[in-house]
């Protein structure tokens, strides 16, 4: 058996997203969704129902009244907001471990999935795009493919090192030439696996190369430049490190200014604490 086929057989070893978490994505790709859908599929599952009200009356969103059902969450915070919180609470257990070969503690890889998805999820509220959720969720999980990934990086950490250092690549390009695949690429597969929407395996499968967006998708660049703010405020900075391209001509078609950048990254930093215990809440720790 090829390497490769070796890798794609283990995604069998990771928690799929539950029946419900699927059922949640599909209503937040429906347009045509309303408010009583979201609250008909999670109102039958209390633990994801305490978990999203402990989340909801959290400091991170700093609500004047307290929310006591699923359908106050939804007329407070929106649809889009309450079922990003929902897969996040349901996405958790396959991050929590270290990735030792990408150098990540216990826990980190989950904060900076949550910090990623956050900051992406700013950005497109700047854009004032239509698909929030899916590029919310699309973050998330983007980097599902690390934990596969993480021990033959681990083993061929030396020649994946020497690669980048002698031949200028960037990681995940020295990953896919010394393993045969990079995390982006198996995070996809993982996706296709899950039955995930198109829109979303596009995303994971392309974070790392935002030049491959069509010139009307913005949700490829903008979580390629959250993932690069997240690794400016230190956030996730493992072995890689920052050896990843930064597209500048793909991050341009977003047109922010840098204004904006800064209220972005002023807005994490000032809710540092707050992010903290969400992602506590969210079952990272």
């Amino acid at each position: 058996m090829k390497k490769i086929d070796r890798i794609i057989e283990e995604i069998d070893r990771l928690k799929p997203v539950s029946h419900i978490g699927e059922k949640i994505m599909e209503v937040t790709s429906n347009p045509d969704s309303s408010l009583s859908d979201l609250v008909d599929i999670v109102k039958y599952d209390q633990g994801m129902t305490a978990n999203l009200l402990r989340i909801c009356n959290s400091a991170y969103f700093g609500l004047a009244k307290e929310i006591a059902s699923i359908k106050q969450a939804v007329a407070y915070l929106g649809i889009d907001k309450v079922a990003s919180l929902a897969i996040m609470g349901n996405s958790s257990d396959n991050f929590r471990e270290a990735q030792e070969g990408y150098d990540l503690n216990e826990g980190e890889l989950w904060r900076y999935s949550v910090s990623s998805a956050l900051i992406s999820q700013d950005l497109a509220e700047k854009k004032h795009l239509n698909n929030i959720s899916l590029i919310f969720t699309s973050a998330l999980v983007k980097d599902i493919g690390k934990v596969i990934l993480n021990t033959y990086v681990k083993d061929s950490f030396e020649a994946i090192n020497m690669a980048v250092q002698n031949k200028g690549l960037t990681f995940i390009d020295a990953e896919k030439e010394v393993i045969g695949i990079d995390h982006a690429e198996l995070g996809a597969r993982v996706a296709e696996y899950w039955n995930f929407s198109p829109a979303m395996v596009n995303i994971i499968r392309n974070h790392h190369h935002p030049e491959n967006a069509s010139d009307e998708d913005l949700a490829i660049p903008i979580v390629h430049l959250a993932d690069c703010i997240c690794m400016m405020m230190g956030r996730g900075v493992g072995s890689d490190g920052l050896a990843y391209r930064y597209y500048q001509d793909a991050v341009d078609r977003l047109n922010f200014s840098d204004i904006d950048l800064q209220e972005t990254m002023v807005g994490f930093t000032e809710k540092f604490e707050d992010i903290e215990e969400l992602i506590s809440l969210s079952g990272g720790q």
